[in-house]
């Protein structure tokens, strides 16, 4: 394997390694924060629903119950939450392996043995220890604290990150575009039956 070859396998196994790791925060962040968040929220709505009258409707009520139905779903993954954490800190120390490794093959003009056996060690450590039941949005905030949180320039050296391809999860765009067709076709409805009310 030429250096160059050893340089990109290397950086897309620490992109896998790291957003693996991420995801494994992203997880033990949203089991951990969310059931409060959940509870917050409700004790707030059920406060202003006392002296608020709009807030006494269906809507309210079936928006509280969905909240209800969410903290029962994270509640599912609560017994393991401290795996989900240290799982993302074992990971985390593969990544900065995998850095050390890069700088290492860096300074060599022709990569060793040694250097092709540390990435096969990395590589089998990473599927021992990586779950791949993760919670639901887990892909999308992970995505957010490698991008934007983490220290990617030496990955990014090989792999070429792009906004859209990379940065921004397929999944986060067909969701904003397909809400934001709804709420357009939403709206110019509401706006018909304003102006038809208007006119009449």
């Amino acid at each position: 394997m030429t250096k160059d070859d050893l340089l990109k396998h290397i950086a897309e196994t620490a992109y896998n390694i790291g957003f693996g790791a991420k995801k494994h925060f992203a997880t033990y962040d949203i089991v951990a924060k969310a059931p409060g968040l959940i509870s917050f929220i409700s004790f707030v709505i059920g406060i202003y629903a006392l002296i608020c009258e709009n807030l006494n409707t269906k809507s309210i009520s079936a928006t509280l119950l969905v909240l209800g139905v969410v903290g029962l779903y994270v509640s599912f993954y609560d017994s393991k939450k401290e795996t989900y954490e240290q799982n993302g800190v074992k990971l985390t120390d593969l990544f900065n392996e995998l850095k050390r490794l890069n700088g290492s093959v860096k300074s060599v003009s022709v990569p060793t043995q040694d250097h092709l056996d540390k990435l096969t060690e990395i590589e089998r450590k990473y599927t021992q220890i990586s779950s791949s039941h993760q919670i639901l949005f887990s892909n999308w905030y992970a995505h957010y604290k490698f991008f934007w949180e983490q220290q990617i320039e030496w990955v990014n050296e090989q792999k070429k990150f792009s906004f859209w391809r990379d940065r921004v999860p397929l999944s986060l765009t067909l969701f904003v575009f397909i809400t934001s067709v709804l709420l357009v076709l939403y709206f110019s409805k509401v706006n018909l039956v304003f102006c038809n009310w208007v006119l009449t």
